[in-house]
């Protein structure tokens, strides 16, 4: 539902292209995975069935998209009101016990992604919200949708999308918001 939510094509398709241009050119996805290979080898046994790197990319992703952890960190550091953030954790805490059973440690692991991306939200909230719009925010959670999509469909095994790639298309979203 929240692919509808987005205004202008334009500007979805323009962060969608930014943002995955500059990422493949880093290769963000590949130093992601390299890096949850690396923890992968140091912490990992003889059980090889879970990769710590999706599990990290997929829970990373999957919990830092949504328009709550946008809302949620602006309201906490604008007015001091976390309810939202608490039900977002507790939707979260749930969803990672049941990731964690098919990903493994790796969603362990994006608790700390986690933290500095809503975290930051929430300390530079005086700073972020003027550029916040609600028209940013819907293009974000259109954004975001489209991104659990392609990690739905990498999880199926439909497809191997780079998604760790697509993601800064929502910071994109946020220049090209007021400038289009």
């Amino acid at each position: 539902s929240g692919m509808v939510k987005g205004e202008n094509i334009l500007i979805t398709i323009l962060s969608m292209v930014f943002g995955t241009w500059v990422c493949e050119w880093i290769h963000l996805d590949k130093k992601i995975n390299q890096f949850g290979d690396e923890i992968e080898s140091r912490v990992s046994s003889e059980n090889k069935e879970h990769s710590v790197s999706n599990g990290f990319v997929t829970a990373s992703l999957l919990f830092c998209v949504g328009a709550m952890a946008i809302v949620g960190a602006l309201q906490s550091g604008l007015t001091g009101n976390h309810d939202t953030l608490f039900a977002k954790s507790l939707i979260d805490g749930i969803a990672a016990i049941v990731m964690a059973s098919s990903l493994g440690i790796g969603v362990l692991l994006s608790a700390g992604l986690i933290l500095v991306y809503e975290g930051g939200i929430t300390l530079f909230a005086n700073v972020l919200a003027p550029l916040l719009t609600d028209s940013v925010i819907n293009e974000m959670t259109c954004v975001g949708s489209l991104l659990i999509v392609g990690l739905a469909l990498n999880m199926l095994k439909l497809t191997n999308l780079n998604i760790m790639n697509y993601a800064p298309a929502v910071f994109f979203l946020i220049f090209f918001g007021h400038f289009l």
